[in-house]
């Protein structure tokens, strides 16, 4: 009876690493996925998990529209292709403002450099 639980014990130790290590993790990272999905809207910049560049034109409930280029090509692809999120529609605005701001500035320094 001894032997056995001595052999118990070292298992299910291991068993409760494996699952903090490794598992629990892999869950995190499938639900915040899942989160970003869900949570696409139209305008949304994203990259596929093919790595196919385009902007959200259309969503549904399983599927997403994408445009990809100048050209106005236009795709269908299941929503589990979607690999990241590059820019929203509103970051976009920001963005935008925040490179005036830096370019100004060196401007300014090398003004003063001169």
């Amino acid at each position: 009876m001894g032997q056995i639980g001595g052999l118990i014990v070292p298992m299910v130790v291991l068993f409760g690493a494996m699952y903090f290590l490794m598992i629990r993790p892999q869950q995190k990272k499938q639900k915040a996925d899942m989160e970003m999905r869900n949570s696409l809207k139209h305008g949304d910049e994203i990259i596929t998990i093919g790595g196919i560049k385009g902007r959200v034109i259309k969503i549904t409930d399983d599927s997403i529209i994408i445009e990809t280029t100048n050209a106005k090509t236009r795709l269908e692809f299941v929503k589990s292709a979607v690999g990241m999120v590059v820019k929203d529609d509103i970051e976009e605005d920001d963005d935008d403002e925040d490179e005036v701001e830096i370019e100004d500035e060196e401007e300014i320094e090398e003004k003063e450099n001169e």
